[in-house]
C-alpha cells in the first residue's frame, strides 16, 4: 500500500513537471525561429525536447529486414495485423506508435504515426524502423533524429542470424550514437535451450567486445507472445513469461518507478533546452549589440531632421518678421501722414478747410479727391503693404528648395546605410527610400486668399474710415472757430465800456482768441489720438496676418519634415520595429530562464 502511494506520488510529480516541461518548449518554439543568427539545428533541438517533453519513455527498435520487430511490437500491444510483417521486407517508413484513444495512422514526411488504445503505450512509446540496411541510406536523418530522442535503443536480430558481420557493423554504428543498446533475439523458439544459451553466450562476448561494456541480452519469441493472447482477450501469463516479451514491460516499469531514472527523463528535454536557451541568448545579445550601431543610424537620422526643423523655422521666422516689418512700416508712415494733417502749423488750413466743409465748397476743390489718401500718397504709406505678397511669396520657394535638396541628402544617407547592413537584415527592409515626385504647396496657396482680404482691409477699409473722422474733425473745428467769432463780435458790439475801464474791450477780444487758439490746439491732440487709433487698428490687422501666415507656414514646413520622414522610413521603421523584437526576444528568453530554474529545483525534490 506504501510503495503504491509513493508510486502515485512519483507519476503527479513527474506529470506536472513534465507539462511544465512541455509549456516552456512550446513557448520557446514561438520565440527561437524567429531569432536572427540562431542555427537552425538548435530549432531542431528544441523540438527534440518538446518531443522528450511530450511522449513517455521512448524505444527505438532497430535491426536487419525480417529480424522481427514489427512482430515484437505487434505483440506487445496485442494486435497481430497492427504493423505489417511478412518474408519480404514490409516497413519501409520510420513508424512511431503512441497511446490513442482510437486507432489512427498519421503519416507526415518520412515517418507514420500510429496511434492505438494500449496500456502499454500510456507508459512507452515504441520507434519501428525500416531494415538496418536502408536505415543508414534513406532515411539517415530521420533515424538520427529518433536515437537522439531515445531513451532506449533495442537492437533486434534473429536467433539463428545473431553477431553476423553486418550485425557487428550495425552495432558499431549504434556505439557511435552514444546510446545504450539492448541486444533482443527474436525467434529463440527455433533454437533449442542448449542452442539459444550458446548464442546468447555468443553475442554477449562479441558485443562486449564492440560496445566496450557488457549489454543486456535478452531473449524472446514474437510468435510465442502472439499466441499468448487469448482470443477472449485474456493473457496467458506463463505463455506471455516464457516468450519474454515481459522482460520489455518490466525495463518499462523499472524505469518510470525509479526517481533517479524519472529524474533523468525530465532532466533530458531541460537539459536540452538550457544548452538550446544558452545560444539563443547569446545570439540575442549578439544581435543587440549589432544593433546599438544601427542605433546610431536612427540617433542621426534624427538629428539631420531637428537640425533641418531648425532652419525651417528660421526660414519662416525671417518672413514673418519681414511682413510684421511691412506692417510696422506702414502704421509709421500713417501715423506720419495723420500728424501731417492735424499740424498746428496748418491751423488756418484746417480751419479754411473745415470752412469748406461746412459750405460744400470742399468737394469741389477735393475733385474726387481725399484729405486722408492726398496725405497717405504724400508719405507712401501703402508701398510696404504692396510688398507683402513678395515677401509671402518668397516663402514657399524657400521652403521647397530646403525640402527638396534635404530629402535628397537623407535618400543617399539611408540608401548608402542600407547598403551597408547585413543581409540578413537589409532582407527585412519593407519599402523603398525614394525622394517623392511631386511637391505640394497647397498649404500656401490656400491662405492666399486669407492674406489678401487683411491686405485690402489694411488699404481701403483705414483709409476710408480716417477720411470721415478727419472730414468731421475739420467740420468740429471750424464750427467751433466760426461759434467764437460770432460770439466774439456780438459781445464786442454789445459791451460798452465805462470811463473807468477802457480796456475792457481789449480784454474781452483777448478771451476770445485765447478760446480760438485752443480749439487750434485741438487739432495736434487730435492727430495724435488719431494716429495711436490707426496703429492700432492696425497692429490688430498684422496680428490676423500673421496668424494667417504663420498657421499656413507651419503646415507647410511640417508636410516638409514628414516628406523627409517618409523618405527614410524604411529605414529607421525596421530599425524601430528590430530594436522592439530583440527586446522582446530577451524578456522571452530571461523568463524561459527562470522557469528552467525553478523547473531544476523541483526536479531535485523528487523521490
Amino acid at each position: 500500500m506504501v510503495l503504491a502511494r509513493q508510486d502515485t506520488k512519483l507519476a503527479t510529480q513527474y506529470e506536472t513537471l513534465r507539462r511544465r516541461e512541455h509549456e516552456l518548449i512550446t513557448q520557446l518554439l514561438d520565440v527561437l525561429p524567429k531569432i536572427d543568427g540562431l542555427a537552425e539545428d538548435r530549432v531542431v533541438q528544441a523540438r527534440d525536447a518538446l518531443f522528450h517533453a511530450d511522449s513517455p519513455y521512448l524505444m527505438v527498435l532497430m535491426g536487419p529486414f525480417n529480424s522481427g520487430k514489427s512482430s515484437i511490437i505487434n505483440a506487445l500491444l496485442g494486435e497481430a495485423d497492427l504493423l505489417p510483417i511478412g518474408p519480404v521486407p514490409t516497413t519501409d517508413r520510420i513508424t512511431m506508435l503512441r497511446y490513442g484513444d482510437e486507432p489512427q495512422r498519421v503519416r507526415s514526411g518520412e515517418v507514420d504515426t500510429v496511434f492505438y488504445p494500449s496500456p502499454l503505450l500510456q507508459k512507452v512509446s515504441f520507434v519501428d524502423t525500416p531494415g538496418l540496411e536502408s536505415v543508414f541510406q534513406t532515411h539517415e536523418e530521420q533515424t538520427r533524429r529518433f536515437l537522439h530522442r531515445s531513451d532506449a535503443v533495442l537492437l533486434v536480430m534473429m536467433a539463428t542470424q545473431a553477431m553476423t558481420a553486418r550485425n557487428m557493423e550495425y552495432l558499431q554504428i549504434l556505439k557511435d550514437y552514444g546510446k545504450t543498446v539492448i541486444i533482443i533475439l527474436n525467434q529463440i523458439d527455433l533454437l533449442t535451450p542448449e542452442e539459444a544459451e550458446t548464442v546468447r553466450d555468443y553475442v554477449l562476448e562479441q558485443s562486449r567486445d564492440v560496445l566496450g561494456y557488457k549489454p543486456e541480452v535478452w531473449s524472446m519469441s514474437a510468435r510465442r507472445g502472439l499466441e499468448a493472447r487469448q482470443d477472449d482477450g485474456t493473457l496467458d501469463e506463463d505463455a506471455w513469461t516464457a516468450s519474454g516479451l515481459s522482460r520489455i514491460e518490466q525495463h518499462v516499469d523499472q524505469q518510470l518507478g525509479d526517481a533517479a531514472r524519472m529524474r533523468q527523463k525530465l532532466q533530458t528535454p531541460l537539459q536540452i533546452m538550457q544548452n538550446v536557451h544558452q545560444t539563443a541568448l547569446e545570439a540575442v545579445r549578439g544581435n543587440q549589440s549589432a544593433l546599438d550601431q544601427y542605433q546610431s543610424i536612427n540617433q542621426n537620422v534624427e538629428r539631420q531632421l531637428n537640425g533641418f526643423q531648425r532652419e525651417q523655422d528660421r526660414i519662416v521666422r525671417e518672413v514673418l518678421d519681414e511682413a510684421a516689418s511691412k506692417f510696422d512700416e506702414t502704421a509709421d508712415r500713417g501715423m506720419m501722414a495723420i500728424r501731417d494733417m492735424f499740424r498746428l502749423t496748418l491751423a488756418l488750413r484746417s480751419v479754411t478747410r473745415g470752412i469748406g466743409e461746412l459750405t460744400g465748397l470742399a468737394r469741389i476743390g477735393r475733385r474726387g479727391g481725399s484729405y486722408t489718401r492726398a496725405a497717405f500718397e504724400v508719405r507712401k504709406v501703402f508701398e510696404p503693404l504692396d510688398e507683402l505678397p513678395i515677401v509671402v511669396d518668397r516663402l514657399g520657394p524657400r521652403l521647397e528648395g530646403k525640402d527638396v535638396q534635404d530629402v535628397d541628402d537623407l535618400v543617399k544617407y539611408a540608401r548608402r546605410e542600407i547598403d551597408a547592413l547585413p543581409s540578413g537584415i537589409k532582407s527585412k527592409v519593407i519599402g523603398s527610400v525614394q525622394a517623392p515626385v511631386q511637391y505640394d504647396r497647397s498649404a500656401l496657396n490656400d491662405a492666399r486668399q486669407d492674406l489678401e482680404i487683411i491686405e485690402s482691409e489694411a488699404r481701403v477699409f483705414e483709409t476710408e474710415r480716417l477720411e470721415r473722422i478727419v472730414r468731421n474733425s475739420l467740420l468740429y473745428l471750424a464750427a467751433y472757430e466760426i461759434l467764437v467769432l460770432v460770439m466774439g463780435i456780438f459781445t464786442l458790439a454789445l459791451v460798452t465800456p465805462p470811463p473807468d475801464q477802457p480796456l475792457l474791450p481789449i480784454g474781452i477780444f483777448l478771451i476770445f482768441v485765447g478760446l480760438a487758439l485752443l480749439g487750434l490746439a485741438f487739432l495736434p491732440l487730435r492727430g495724435r489720438m488719431l494716429a495711436t487709433a490707426y496703429a492700432n487698428r492696425l497692429t490688430k490687422l498684422q496680428n490676423r496676418y500673421l496668424e494667417v501666415l504663420s498657421k499656413a507656414a507651419v503646415s507647410q514646413a511640417a508636410y516638409g519634415m514628414q516628406l523627409r520622414r517618409n523618405a527614410v522610413l524604411p529605414l529607421t521603421r525596421l530599425i524601430d520595429a528590430q530594436t522592439q523584437i530583440q527586446q522582446e526576444q530577451l524578456a522571452s528568453l530571461q523568463a524561459a530562464g527562470q522557469e528552467m530554474l525553478r523547473i531544476e529545483a523541483e526536479l531535485s525534490k523528487v523521490k
